[in-house]
């Protein structure tokens, strides 16, 4: 990615293939443009194929109402600016990017830079006449809530927020499966030949919810500190439900009968299974079937998890 940098292997230990910016690591995806391989099953079924031949194991209740694994899992290196941009809802993506899924996500800041910001949300009064008036001028930025993100930052951006994140921001992303991106406005950036990346602006104006004012994160108390065992509840919408957990001591994931992620934020775990043992790192994620039996974590250096846990349908 043009914005994205090098902290995806030096922080998080991703195999990084060349020396250019990398901006994404997709961790857990069924997406068409990458499935995902599980490493513990034999043989190394895709998610993909998971979801075709175990789906009710996987996802339990709510195996019914998702013909695709809910959930796009990411870690994102906004070296540089991304795009000020707009995601479809479901109302919109059919008539905007046919083939698509809304995307409604989350995003939990890890590290960020002195002078990085988040934009997130309208101000008040902006609405499409003030935007677009905006957009001709090149002053967007004039238009959007912003704030100096710090590590343990949780944001929830729900489908038709106009956002923008940059200047040094590791994080890690839950979200609907969906790639459905409009670029707004792209900071008048310019690759090598002079040329801009193609910006989608009537149909990120179409996407917009001009309802949504400032949006403000949720700050984790203590957040990578080896202190007491803390559980701290992020996020609460019908598509997932996010939580910060800290804990020093042995405790258990999974044997809830719901599809629930984790992932590794800080410090490390030996998990027992009947697998066996195996270590758990920042930078590694688990998906615990609804199926799934209890697995035991052995914290050896005090383990922060961002667990994701799927809703019953309603």
């Amino acid at each position: 990615m043009v914005w994205g940098g090098r902290r995806l292997g030096e922080r998080l230990g991703k195999h990084l293939s060349g020396a250019g910016p990398f901006g994404e690591a997709w961790e857990v995806s069924d997406h068409a443009s990458h499935h995902s391989v599980v490493e513990s099953l034999g043989g190394n079924p895709t998610l993909r194929q998971l979801m075709e031949t175990r789906r009710i194991e996987l996802l339990g209740p709510a195996a019914s109402a998702h013909s695709v694994f809910p959930w796009l899992v990411k870690f994102l290196d906004a070296n540089d600016w991304l795009s000020v941009q707009v995601h479809p809802d479901e109302e919109a993506v059919p008539r905007l990017w046919a083939g698509e899924g809304s995307k409604t996500e989350a995003w939990f800041v890890l590290d960020a830079e002195p002078d990085s910001r988040i934009y997130a949300g309208l101000l008040p009064g902006v609405d499409e006449p003030a935007l677009r008036k905006a957009l001709t001028a090149g002053t967007v930025a004039d238009c959007l809530h912003q704030f100096q993100p710090r590590p343990g930052d949780c944001l929830f951006l729900p489908a038709g927020t106009v956002h923008a994140v940059g200047g040094g921001v590791l994080m890690a992303e839950v979200q609907q499966t969906s790639d459905a991106t409009f670029r707004l406005f792209d900071w008048n950036r310019q690759d090598a030949a002079g040329k801009q990346r193609q910006l989608h602006v009537e149909e990120a104006l179409a996407s917009i919810h001009w309802d949504i004012g400032p949006v403000r994160p949720v700050r984790t108390g203590g957040y990578g500190a080896a202190t007491e065992a803390t559980r701290q509840a992020l996020v609460q919408c019908p598509y997932f439900h996010l939580e910060y957990v800290r804990q020093r001591e042995p405790f258990t994931l999974g044997g809830t009968g719901r599809l629930q992620v984790a992932i590794a934020l800080h410090g490390r775990s030996d998990l027992e299974s009947p697998a066996g043992r195996q270590a758990f790192v920042a930078g590694e994620t688990l998906v615990l079937p609804a199926a799934i039996g209890v697995t035991g974590c052995l914290p050896t250096d005090c383990l922060g998890l961002l667990l994701a846990t799927l809703p019953d349908p309603a």
